[in-house]
């Protein structure tokens, strides 16, 4: 592997930027109520930071340099994009922050929740094991997987923002003996090698500039014998840079959420073999014939609605729940209510809907393949 150069990392400046960006904001109740208490000089700075990487730079004139430019500030260009895009998520998806599986009659959180459950089963993770969750969101996925499991988990994060909502809510439901959530960048863990007995990603180490880089500091971390499995997002062997099409569909992922460089399957496959772990279990669950496919609450499809409930999830991604939300948004940055930008993020988020779907349409994306992989003793 070639070495990729690291950003220096500053948590006095992280943390004094989210307090100033979120205010209070942090302990209210999470989701649209929250986009309303930004502070909007640090909010025009987090959207002028994160988007100095995308503005006027599409795919049919996107250049290697363009790519390498993003890599060397993947962490700053990961932060940001939290920082913006955090309460969106909250308000449009949930607390755990990424795609799953649907079977006939599965409600939305029953989904997701299954396939938490599903990576700790295959894991192996048992009552009492320490471990690892590699970019733990506001630890939606770490509170199930720790309810599930019994297994005590630290949660590894860049954004301080994550970390307090993250640490509230754990508190809230009585896990913090089992929860804990700490600052920093995944391709320079702080913690001593040989730590963990396991650790798992979601849908997280796609923001590493390098996969082999975040898999060897995870290799690191682990104990001789102990299981990594992650869910990872990755283009198929279908995709074709070379087709802009294809090209303008990675692209409008990447960029609506927050990804420096993502590789293809075979990449991650390589990348997680060059650690030197051994490979025990992979396959793009996205294959799996299920009765809905991952993306349908993108897609905005009624007619494949497991419960009365997730009504209100796929209402809000339909294209007429997106427009409306540009609408209600850009009306609230005109009053003053909310801080300019926000229409913004939400129009990236828009268009990565619509790349994710093409994406799983065409079998030229999947958020889901999984690996499980050991650490030989």
């Amino acid at each position: 592997m070639a070495p990729i150069a690291l950003e220096p990392e500053d948590h006095s400046r992280d943390a004094a930027f989210a307090k100033a960006l979120h205010g209070k904001s942090a302990s209210g109740r999470g989701g649209f109520m929250s986009m309303m208490g930004k502070d909007p000089v640090a909010q025009k700075a987090a959207v002028d930071e994160y988007f100095k990487h995308w503005d006027n730079k599409d795919a049919g004139t996107e250049t290697q340099e363009t790519r390498e430019a993003r890599k060397a500030e993947y962490a700053t260009l990961t932060r940001h994009y939290y920082n913006l895009a955090t309460d969106l998520y909250e308000y449009g998806w949930g607390a755990s922050f990424h795609f799953c599986r649907f079977a006939y009659g599965e409600s939305f959180n029953q989904a997701i929740a299954r396939h938490e459950h599903y990576l700790a089963h295959i894991m192996g993770l048992k009552d009492g094991m320490k471990v690892l969750d590699v970019g733990c969101g506001v630890g939606g996925p770490a509170r199930e997987i720790a309810k599930f499991a019994g297994v005590n988990i630290v949660g590894l994060n860049n954004n301080d923002y994550q970390i307090e909502r993250a640490t509230r809510y754990a508190a809230k439901e009585g896990l913090s003996s089992q929860l804990s959530f700490t600052k920093g960048d995944f391709m320079q863990m702080s913690f001593p090698a040989n730590t963990f007995d396991a650790v798992y990603a979601i849908e997280a180490t796609v923001h590493a500039p390098s996969l082999e880089g975040v898999y060897s500091q995870i290799f690191r971390v682990l104990k001789p014998g102990g299981v990594f499995g992650v869910y990872e997002w990755l283009m198929t062997d279908a995709y074709d840079n070379d087709n802009p099409e294809q090209r303008e569909i990675r692209l409008g992922i990447e960029q609506g959420d927050g990804i420096s460089n993502m590789v293809r399957i075979s990449e991650g496959l390589a990348a997680i073999k060059a650690a030197g772990f051994v490979l025990e279990h992979h396959e793009d669950l996205a294959d799996r014939p299920d009765a809905r496919p991952w993306y349908y609450p993108l897609a905005g499809d009624f007619r494949m609605i497991g419960s009365f409930g997730d009504i209100f999830t796929v209402a809000r991604m339909t294209k007429l729940g997106r427009g409306a939300i540009h609408q209600f948004v850009g009306l609230l940055e005109r009053v003053g209510i909310a801080s300019k930008g926000t229409q913004k993020t939400a129009d990236s988020l828009a268009r990565a809907a619509d790349a994710l779907v093409a994406g799983g349409e065409q079998k030229l994306f999947t958020p889901m393949y999984l690996m499980v992989a050991r650490k030989p003793r």
